[in-house]
């Protein structure tokens, strides 16, 4: 087994429908300019009310990726 050394970013991605979709555009926003990304965590979640009702998630992540060899 190689030995792995890990970086971790922290991103916050949003959205109107979902905190899942809200995480999907963080990770996939980073793909494009990132490689080896591996795990994520939820670090935070909020979220944006107008009128009373929710208008848009926020999701607050750390993202973890391994550097190349």
């Amino acid at each position: 087994m190689n030995n792995h050394v890990y970086k971790n970013i922290e991103l916050t991605g949003s959205s109107t429908d979902s905190i899942e979709d809200a995480v999907n555009t963080a990770i996939a926003r980073a793909s494009d300019t990132l490689r080896n990304i591996s795990w994520f965590e939820v670090v935070e979640t909020r979220g944006h009310v107008r009128d009373g009702k929710v208008e848009y998630w926020q999701v607050t992540i750390k993202v973890g990726f391994t550097l190349d060899e």
